[in-house]
């Protein structure tokens, strides 16, 4: 559970067990891991969105930025909430309207809608929201 909720290696992880009196090496976390991770990360995640979302000022903070892989631009679209934590990032090839409705839908899929988004002036996240026919207030900043 440490290692999923905080940004901890397996050997701090280890490290930690071990002050707690628990001697334990990091390849049994590993293997906890592998077989428990899936589920804890699942409950953990529901858990969250489903308590920010009950969050009257739920707002979400959409950018895009230009990232380099394999010598090839791609554009990273990332979502943040209020709280700075990441809810979802979405890697395309392009960088227009079609890209940005999808990465609406998927995570607004997983994490509804948000109280207040927050964009910069690309005007494809205004024929995004248009597409979805968002009623939610959109802001610049």
């Amino acid at each position: 559970m440490m290692y999923i909720r905080f940004p901890l290696s397996m050997r701090n992880v280890e490290d930690l067990l071990h002050e707690r009196s628990i001697d334990v090496s990091f390849e049994p976390v590993r293997f906890w891991w592998q077989r428990f991770g899936l589920k804890f990360a699942s409950e953990i995640r529901k858990r969250r969105s489903q308590s920010i979302m009950c969050h009257s000022n739920w707002k979400w903070h959409v950018d895009e930025m230009f990232v380099k892989i394999s010598g090839q631009r791609y554009y990273l679209w990332r979502a943040v909430d209020h709280e700075d934590e990441v809810l979802e990032s979405y890697v395309t090839k392009i960088r227009d309207r079609k890209a940005a409705l999808k990465f609406f839908k998927k995570s607004m899929r997983r994490y509804g809608r948000p109280g207040t988004l927050v964009t910069h002036k690309f005007r494809s996240y205004g024929a995004a929201m248009r597409d979805i026919s968002n009623a939610n207030r959109q802001e610049t900043g």
